[in-house]
């Protein structure tokens, strides 16, 4: 069985972000500004995230799970507390 190989063309335009996003550079802002209004330009110049439908298609491309802005907070990873570090030691030592 061949391996799944991401779309390299996908790949180099955009970015994945740690909480599994997926930021991109919007089109119409690279070259001929001069006819463009400020207020266009100054909406071009930030970086986006990509919509939830286009994370699906997103996620076939690369062969890997994305998460879009609608998925829940809960289910985003968190590295534990001090203090929960040390109740799960305490845990494990009691066992």
């Amino acid at each position: 069985m061949p391996k799944n190989k991401p779309h390299k063309g996908l790949l180099k335009r955009v970015r994945v972000t740690k909480t599994g996003k997926v930021r991109h550079r919007s089109a119409f802002h690279s070259h001929l500004s001069s006819h463009k209004s400020g207020k266009r330009l100054r909406q071009l110049r930030g970086d986006h995230y990509i919509s939830n439908p286009e994370i699906k298609r997103a996620e076939k491309l690369l062969f890997r799970r994305l998460r879009g802005r609608s998925m829940p907070l809960s289910a985003r990873r968190v590295s534990p507390s001090p203090e929960q570090r040390r109740e799960m030691r305490a845990e494990k030592q009691g066992d």
